[in-house]
């Protein structure tokens, strides 16, 4: 049994939430867009105030690990971090994508869509700029049936996957794949962002299972590499 903080900022939205025993207590979050350096550590400090605990109160911190965004990664590594070197708790790494997948196996409205659950497979998908995604394939019981990938989406993306079962597309990569992906098995949910919700059992079970990260060398999961854009408009030329 623990008192765990999650940390959700690996996309546009800002998510911390406090979980005692698997059970959610608090959630603090915006949906703003990239702000995180600004939100984060002010989310943090007043869900525990409010609740009446300090750092020293929690059992360890968990992180969404990614992938995702590589700047909103960073931020809330750094951060998790540096809370666990200063109250010495341990770091709970959770993936982005299956903590995603987990709120949506045991919501009813959902289940009532499908017309095999136990067979289906739900996909999330974070945006990772024009037709490209970072997407897995997770079952009814939220394991990995499809690594994690970066994905180019074209109209033949998953066919064979789609010819043999129902598949739940949902997060801000789905809405984009919506109009190409054309299959009557092809199930598409709107507003489906992270959120520490999502973790909140996940990383219990982890915690549990004292499985740990070493947080001197942990890093992101980014999938790939930092790439720098350069701006359209140079003024210094």
């Amino acid at each position: 049994m623990a008192l765990l903080l999650h940390i959700e900022t690996s996309t546009a939205v800002c998510s911390v939430g406090l979980g005692k025993d698997g059970e959610l207590l608090a959630l603090k979050e915006t949906k703003e867009g990239m702000k995180h350096a600004s939100h984060l550590t002010v989310f943090i400090e007043n869900i525990l105030k409010e609740n009446g605990f300090s750092t020293s109160d929690l059992d360890g911190i968990a992180i969404s690990m990614g992938p995702g965004s590589y700047t909103g990664l960073r931020i809330g590594v750094s951060t998790a971090k540096g809370i666990c070197y200063g109250a010495e708790l341990p770091l709970i790494a959770i993936s982005t994508l299956q903590a995603m997948t987990k709120p949506l196996l045991a919501n009813e409205n959902i289940q009532s869509q499908l017309k095999n659950p136990e067979k289906a497979y739900y996909c999330p998908m974070i945006d990772a700029r024009r037709m490209e995604v970072y997407t897995a394939f997770y079952n009814d019981k939220n394991e990995l049936k499809k690594d994690i990938s970066a994905d180019i989406i074209d109209e033949n993306s998953y066919a064979k996957e789609l010819s043999e079962r129902e598949i739940v597309f949902f997060g801000d990569g789905a809405a984009k794949c919506k109009e190409i992906i054309e299959s009557k098995n092809g199930i598409f949910l709107d507003n489906v962002t992270p959120t520490a919700t999502g973790m909140i059992e996940l990383a219990e079970a982890k915690f549990q299972k004292q499985e740990f990260e070493d947080v001197a060398y942990f890093e992101p999961f980014y999938l790939k590499d930092f790439v720098a854009t350069t701006p359209k408009k140079n003024i210094f030329k």
